[in-house]
């Protein structure tokens, strides 16, 4: 038995273990003496790994298109989002306060440029 059984098992054991399956099964008068491992005991176990592999699979595929349909809805929203922004700013003005109440600056609270006063410099 193995020690960590809570990772998962690399694709070249589970070939292995495939392989070997393949390989009991044509093994004539195989009778163990547990009943735990016969030929039926390790099909079933075989066939409720395949049928969970198919549904995790199937489960992962679901999730990757729900997390596209995710990501355009995201997008939709955020491009509806500016295009409402330009139009709050084009009925209201750059300076409103409906403009500003959108998270955006107000044009009189930008900066207005100023000349700096050039320092002479000492000649040599």
């Amino acid at each position: 038995m193995a020690k960590n059984q809570t990772r998962r098992i690399t694709s070249a054991v589970l070939g292995a273990d495939r392989e070997a399956f393949d390989a009991l099964q044509g093994i004539n008068g195989y009778a163990p003496a547990n009943q735990a491992y016969k030929t039926e005991a390790v099909k079933a176990a075989r066939d409720r790994m395949d049928d969970l592999l198919r549904e995790a699979t199937q489960a992962e595929a679901a999730a990757v298109a729900k997390r596209d349909a995710a990501t355009a809805a995201e997008w939709e929203f955020h491009n509806v989002m500016l295009g409402a922004k330009v139009q709050v700013e084009a009925q209201f003005g750059s300076d409103s306060d409906e403009f500003a109440s959108l998270g955006m600056k107000k044009k009189s609270d930008y900066k207005s440029p100023t000349r700096r006063r050039q320092e002479s410099q000492p000649t040599s």
